[in-house]
């Protein structure tokens, strides 16, 4: 595991240099590197379906008892999966996304790579405090991405909110770690999850991480970021927010699930968060005329419907959750590569402009309808098969799981609607708009989607093998009963008719807003203004601050640094009584002689 993330480090440094000397070929060169983790994990699969975790070991900083501690787990391995094929898929087709003379190439093929490498380390961290160094790398490394072109202010501003709000989190996220590292003795936590303090200790400090990963995973009050970060390129947009980041928290959560699922505070904020999120999420996309804006709210809602369902803390839910992030990553990522040629062949991503583009493009829509019958939770793809197994959880549960369960169903028919506005958008022929003619696409440009779309055929057709992998993570969760497997029938179930019921609600919305057109309110409590506030307001005290301050008098500058030079260290130092109990004045006279001298 180590051997990768250097590898990865390796190729992120060399990548400038190989754009330069290959142009956009080098992308399909730099590509074989992800792929090699994805390559990596498939070998690795009978220890981790056994329940047999990859362990790497190596001494780090000694002094501070700090590790490079890699644990793959069951969890571990599907994410990197899905972080290296992915990955490896994207750089294929940013090949033909860009062009050869971009100016940005280098820089982007080097960031994206090195991102990859970081999410990678991410996701095998055992030591918490390894794991916090690699979240960051994400963080800044998105932050490059998402502003990969610093001439649109847009691009910039976006980049700035993001780095911003998952920083603020990730710090919160670190004082968590350290408390519950300080009490376990160590920071791995396969060793923490089996010592956890108690009472309002434990409380504090979940509520810290539950900051890093809401903020991460753009759940509410955290929502705004994502959307706006869209200013970034497609290929950003399918990796980042579809496949690797901003699962970090979905995986974090996900990872911790087993051992905190069942506190009051973590189930609490991850049922309400979620829920929270996939309304709000579902029903802002339905109001998207930008087909990748319309995807960028539907993430949201499917990453809000994800923490409702890992949040849980039951062992079914988390069989559920577990498909679900694959089910996500592999149509959300093809979505998003597909909206990139549909914004190149036809020059919009406007659905108000484009029409006919199903008769031109024929093999590009039957990509987009595979993934997002997927995401509408369509038999027999793996979204249907995760739906069905998260509709089956909650049916057997107390109030709180039926009034989940509600929540659930209401919200898969938004994302139906939605789902069925983005068909209907991009593909659908428009009376008295003209028909969309488009350039050529060539192979290498949809293949990837098309690989990512067949993918989600093919395991959801291989619903009980993906089961049999995933089990061994589902199992560590405490059950009554042998628990549910993963199956594309399993006969007509009341889960089966609240799917079906999701499904006919919401086509009916679809065709109510359709044809009707009502107008859609925008709804208020988004986080967006409450964070544009906090920001105005940190700018003008800023301005204040600076005012009262720079007067340009010398003596005044010089008084405000030795104040704060004499209070602040001063302060600590007599707070903690520094001196000696017993009095000397030296224990030998040479000392005052240095004294004097100083």
């Amino acid at each position: 595991m180590l051997v990768l993330v250097a590898v990865h480090a390796f190729a992120a440094v060399t990548a400038p240099v190989l754009v330069r000397l290959l142009g956009r070929r080098a992308l399909y060169l730099l590509a074989a590197v992800p792929a090699a983790a994805l390559i990596w994990a498939v070998t690795r699969t009978e220890p981790v379906r056994a329940g047999r975790p990859v362990v790497e070991t190596v001494t780090w900083v000694p002094q501070l008892g700090l590790e490079l501690a890699l644990r793959m787990g069951t969890l571990s391995w599907l994410l990197v999966l899905l972080v290296g094929g992915v990955g490896a898929l994207v750089l294929a087709y940013s090949a033909r996304y860009f062009r050869s003379d971009d100016p940005g190439l280098g820089r982007f093929a080097a960031v994206f790579v090195a991102f990859a490498g970081a999410m990678l380390g991410l996701v095998v961290s055992d030591d918490l405090l390894l794991l916090y160094v690699f979240w960051e790398l994400t963080t800044v490394f998105s932050y490059l991405l998402i502003g990969s072109d610093p001439t649109k202010r847009a691009s910039r501003r976006a980049a700035m909110q993001a780095l911003l709000v998952t920083t603020l989190g990730g710090l919160a996220m670190l004082a968590g770690f350290v408390m519950l590292g300080q009490h376990a003795g160590s920071y791995r936590w396969s060793e923490i999850a089996g010592n956890l303090p108690e009472g309002g200790y434990l409380t504090v400090a979940l509520v810290l991480v539950l900051l890093g990963v809401t903020s991460k995973s753009a759940i509410f009050p955290f929502s705004f970021w994502l959307p706006r970060a869209m200013a970034a390129p497609t290929p950003v947009s399918a990796y980042l927010h579809a496949a690797a980041m901003v699962k970090a928290g979905v995986f974090l959560a996900a990872l911790m699930g087993p051992a905190v699922g069942q506190t009051t505070v973590w189930r609490g904020v991850l049922l309400a968060g979620g829920l929270i999120t996939l309304f709000l999420g579902g029903w802002t996309a339905l109001r998207q005329v930008d087909l990748k804006l319309l995807l960028a709210y539907g993430t949201v809602s499917q990453l809000g419907l994800l923490m409702v369902i890992l949040g849980a803390g039951t062992r079914d839910t988390a069989l559920a959750g577990a498909a679900m992030l694959l089910a996500h990553a592999l149509f959300k990522a093809t979505l998003f590569l597909v909206v990139g040629v549909v914004d190149h062949v036809t020059g919009t991503r406007d659905l108000r402009e484009l029409s006919g583009l199903g008769r031109r493009a024929p093999v590009l829509a039957a990509v987009a309808g595979l993934a997002a019958a997927s995401m509408a939770g369509l038999p027999p793809l793996i979204g249907f098969v995760a739906k069905e197994a998260a509709l089956e959880a909650f049916l057997h549960g107390g109030t709180t799981e039926l009034v989940v369960l509600a929540g659930v169903v209401t919200g898969s028919a938004l994302t139906v609607a939605y789902t069925a506005r983005f068909l209907w958008g991009a593909f659908a022929a428009k009376p008295g708009v003209a028909e969309t003619r488009p350039h050529r696409i060539e192979p290498a440009f949809i293949g990837p989607a098309a690989v990512l779309a067949l993918a989600g055929l093919a395991v959801g057709v291989l619903a009980p093998a993906v089961d049999r992998v995933l089990a061994p993570y589902a199992d560590q969760f405490p059950t009554a009963d042998p628990g549910y497997h993963l199956a594309l029938w399993h006969g007509l179930t009341p889960a089966l008719s609240l799917s079906a019921l999701a499904v006919t609600a919401g086509l009916g919305l679809f065709l109510l807003l359709h044809r009707r057109r009502p107008y859609l309110p925008r709804l208020p409590f988004d986080g967006a203004t409450g964070y544009d506030r906090l920001a105005g307001a940190v700018d003008r005290a800023a301005v204040e601050l600076t005012g009262a301050t720079q007067r340009g008098s010398l003596p005044f500058y010089l008084g405000v640094i030795l104040l704060v030079l004499v209070v602040l260290p001063g302060g600590a130092v007599l707070a903690g009584a520094p001196w000696a109990r017993r009095f000397q004045l030296w224990d030998t006279p040479l000392q005052a002689v240095a004294g004097a001298v100083i």
